[in-house]
């Protein structure tokens, strides 16, 4: 696809690390939507600067470039996304659905920050942590809004709303925390909703495609 100049390029980080990369790009390959991956190496010193080098106006990843456009952070990448291929459904069509889809996307996007520093997510790892408190709540909070959202929407499909979304990508990197860090749902309120739901998502094609790619890294 490199030779098509009207293919979209995503600018992303080290698939064993970058959870904000993963998610535009289980969006994009969920929709079918044609792009070109260029992938930058973290945690290496010069790696600012190859990422402004790509295109990166802020010096992170991930950003999609389309034609002229930039835009950057993950959010923003999916909005566009949702936006430009409407038919592609990534949000759901009924509004309360829609909306409760987006509070949830928004909150794990600006929320978590314990969960986020003491579990990094790391697919090449299998271990078991002592949680502090404050990410103990965070786990709490997670089940809570699964569990509740799952419950409003199981009739109309198995994902969080109901039908696969932009809020399901943006969760997917929580799930393989879960899974890395071996976290018990069921000590933090769950009944198993949350577990079966963390498990579908590391269970979709896309994901397992992504995790392949982190493991050959």
């Amino acid at each position: 696809m490199g030779d098509n100049e009207d293919v979209m390029q995503l600018l992303t980080g080290t698939k064993n690390w970058s959870t904000w990369s993963l998610r535009p790009w289980l969006v994009l390959v969920r929709a079918q939507i044609p792009f070109e991956e260029v992938m930058v190496p973290l945690r290496l010193e010069d790696t600012p600067d190859v990422i402004r080098a790509a295109g990166s106006p802020s010096g992170r990843v991930p950003v999609l470039i389309d034609g002229e456009l930039k835009v950057w952070d993950s959010l923003s990448i999916c909005e566009y996304l949702a936006d430009k291929f409407p038919d592609a459904a990534l949000w759901p069509q009924d509004p309360m659905a829609r909306a409760d889809a987006r509070s949830a996307a928004c909150e794990m996007h600006s929320s978590y920050m314990p969960l986020r520093n003491q579990c990094p997510m790391d697919l090449k790892l299998t271990t078991t942590l002592e949680l502090e408190d404050d990410t103990k709540a965070n786990v709490r909070r997670i089940v809570e809004l699964w569990r509740g959202l799952r419950a409003r929407y199981a009739k109309d499909g198995p994902f969080l709303t109901g039908a696969w979304s932009i809020a399901d990508a943006f969760f997917t990197p929580v799930a393989t925390r879960f899974r890395t860090y071996r976290v018990d749902l069921a000590g933090y309120g769950d009944d198993g909703t949350a577990k079966a739901y963390a498990d579908l998502l590391l269970s979709q094609a896309e994901f397992l495609e992504w995790e392949r790619g982190a493991l050959a890294e």
